[in-house]
């Protein structure tokens, strides 16, 4: 795809829509879903949606994997205690879902496994099931923190839980 059909791609993409998708409903049970799995584990989860990129970032080449890294290092989400904070990115105008694991995942959870976890989530986008894609993707990623991380409800929540969009 070329970087100008991109560029309007994201110009084009409005955050009404994206709010129309994401009602108070999905909300609310993607911030339940959050609170479930990290009883279970100890590890952290965010979840993030962007509507779009600034046009500067699309002509710089920006892919959503580098917005996601860009953002798991301004959220803080390396910041737990056990290295063992994921980032799950929504790019709206993209269609793209990309997750940014810590340190503490180094060879404990392959990339496969986590590409595993975003086509759980794109495949439910796709379908425009925003609510149980969103909870199907927190689940499968907790299922991962719980099997290297099961030390769960130890009373750290470090991240907040509420979806956050961009």
């Amino acid at each position: 795809m070329s970087r100008v059909a991109r560029l309007l791609r994201h110009l084009f993409q409005t955050r009404s829509a994206t709010r129309r998708r994401f009602t108070p409903a999905v909300c609310d049970a993607i911030e339940a879903a959050i609170k479930k799995a990290e009883a279970l584990h100890c590890g952290e989860i965010r979840f993030v949606v962007e509507t779009d990129l600034h046009p500067r970032a699309i002509i710089e080449g920006w892919t959503p994997r580098r917005r996601a890294l860009d953002l798991f290092a301004s959220l803080g989400v390396w910041d737990t205690e056990h290295n063992n904070g994921i980032l799950l990115y929504v790019l709206m105008a993209d269609c793209g879902v990309e997750i940014v694991a810590d340190r503490g995942f180094n060879e404990l959870v392959s990339a496969e496994e986590w590409r595993a976890v975003c086509r759980t989530l794109e495949a439910a986008y796709r379908s425009a099931d925003w609510l149980n894609g969103s909870v199907a993707g927190i689940e499968a990623a907790a299922e991962l923190l719980a099997r290297h991380f099961p030390d769960g409800a130890d009373g750290d929540n470090a991240l907040p839980d509420r979806a956050l969009f961009l």
